[in-house]
């Protein structure tokens, strides 16, 4: 009898090792414009806010918007500090995010005898991750070793911040003895580290004419292996307001164009349009690394006054690559290359020219980058739509690349 199921289908991206790079996430097939290639859950979420925070306006689990006082309900055990926005996400969190532990570690340090209120927001906010790790330690082993599994060099225990935190949290709620993970100054050091690198900023609502910031952060184990670039070939979406069902955390990454097989996917961990000095900064500060893509090849020999002029100051996150020169056979094949994947090679040698053009949102204090909605049955769309302000967009054609799949 012949074997008539059908073979699951192959992933678009799979783990690789590149040089110089270590763990990166590739194309197993050609792609094309607006293609999702993961969507990933959170193995944990904490809140961004101070710990006094008195404009409490998202649940405490799922972190959307409360909108109707009707249908909040609040904590049994803290009452208005932790709200949720419907009887059923407070159930699930008092099992899972919002254990009676995590309602006392985090009534206590808001107390008015507690070290971390003269701290600055950050410190609090670390206090708020290490609490939701040690709590996943307890009700979810597996997560917690996924955390921990997650790249970041461990922070010295013996680092003044860590060792605050860390007898802060020892002295004032320290966590159930009976998770396996134990608790110590090198354990909170070591997730410190995992935090810094791998957590994801989830953002507030766009408002056209006010800073947008993070609402809360989450920890996403296979979104964390895609690396930077400055000129990203996909960007991520969320959907944490706008989505009905219990996955409205999840986030979304989708290809900007058509990428071959083969090819490594970047994100880009901030805006695109800062300036080279300002990546090069945040990069080293915030995750040790310089950066030496080809937009930022071309940009570390421009004058200041070169730098400043098409680049403002903005918030978000992008990427992809394109050639430097024209010399070699090898590069007019790289050339040719991009061009087939939607992205042509400016006479300028400035590789990002066309893609602020073609990929950055054009409304006022957005900065966010285009991306293609999903195909349907293979034909690319012609909508973008913007990963900050959700704005849609027809393009002058569809991101369609098909020179590239002959």
């Amino acid at each position: 009898m012949s074997d008539t199921s059908i073979p699951p289908p192959v992933p678009p991206v799979k783990m690789a090792e590149i040089e110089g790079k270590g763990r990166a996430l590739v194309t197993t097939q050609p792609l094309r414009a607006g293609q999702i290639v993961l969507r990933d859950s959170p193995i944990l979420l904490y809140s961004a806010a101070p710990l006094l925070n008195h404009d409490n306006k998202y649940c405490s689990h799922c972190f959307r918007t409360i909108l109707s006082p009707v249908v909040m309900v609040s904590c049994p055990w803290c009452s208005s500090a932790s709200l949720f926005c419907n009887p059923e996400c407070r159930s699930v969190a008092l099992s899972s995010s919002h254990t009676q532990w995590v309602c006392q570690a985090l009534s206590r340090l808001r107390e008015a005898n507690s070290p971390l209120l003269h701290r600055q927001q950050d410190c609090q906010v670390q206090a708020r991750f290490l609490v939701a790790a040690y709590n996943l330690a307890v009700v979810s082993p597996l997560n917690f070793q996924t955390l921990l599994s997650l790249q970041g060099d461990s922070i010295s225990s013996q680092d003044d911040a860590t060792l605050f935190l860390h007898s802060v949290i020892s002295s004032i709620c320290p966590p159930p003895n009976h998770s396996q993970f134990g608790f110590s100054a090198s354990l909170s050091a070591v997730l410190l580290a995992k935090d810094k690198l791998n957590a994801f900023g989830l953002m507030e609502p766009f408002a056209q004419h006010k800073e947008r910031s993070v609402r809360a952060y989450g920890v996403y184990p296979r979104a964390s292996f895609f690396n930077h670039d400055c000129l990203p070939n996909a960007c991520r979406f969320d959907y944490v307001d706008s989505v009905a069902d219990h996955g409205n955390t999840d986030i979304i990454v989708r290809v900007i164009h058509d990428l071959p097989e083969g090819r490594e996917i970047c994100l880009s961990y901030f805006p695109v349009n800062l300036k080279y000095s300002e990546r090069q900064r945040r990069l080293k500060e915030d995750y040790g690394f310089a950066c030496d893509c080809d937009r930022c090849k071309v940009e570390a020999n421009w004058s200041d006054e070169e730098e400043g002029e098409g680049e403002g100051e903005g918030e978000e996150e992008e990427e992809e690559e394109a050639p430097m020169d024209e010399d070699s056979d090898e590069d007019m094949a790289h050339d040719s290359e991009t061009e087939d994947c939607g992205l042509a090679k400016e006479d300028n040698g400035f590789p990002h020219a066309y893609f602020f053009l073609q990929y950055m949102c054009n409304r006022d204090n957005c900065w966010g980058t285009l991306a293609p909605l999903p195909p349907a049955d293979s034909v690319p769309s012609t909508v973008m739509e913007c990963n900050v302000c959700g704005n849609l967009s027809n393009s002058e054609q569809p991101m369609d690349g098909n020179e590239q799949f002959h």
